[in-house]
């Protein structure tokens, strides 16, 4: 799990990461901290996620799309709007 906490770090830099112990379901609660060591965001990761290299590569732009948002540099509607788009013509959600 170190080995995943420093990839995350990486990713994630300036901000640091943390991987709270596994609870009962096999699932970690993830703190993002700013620089000033204040919790960003908070998510409950599975071990699958944090395992599998996909699953990981989502977390991380999941991520990094909520601390932009988190920071006010992109709002959520934006994020709505360019779903919207990518869909092709004729398909429904």
């Amino acid at each position: 799990m170190e080995r995943i906490c420093r990839l995350l770090n990486d990713a994630l830099s300036p901000y640091q990461a943390s991987l709270d112990v596994e609870d009962a379901n096999g699932n970690r609660q993830l703190t993002v901290y700013n620089t000033l060591g204040v919790a960003a965001l908070r998510r409950t990761v599975s071990q699958y996620q944090l395992q599998e290299q996909r699953l990981l590569i989502d977390l991380v732009d999941g991520l990094h799309r909520d601390l932009q948002i988190v920071e006010g540099r992109l709002q959520p509607c934006v994020i709505a709007a360019l779903q919207q788009r990518q869909q092709p013509q004729g398909t429904f959600a």
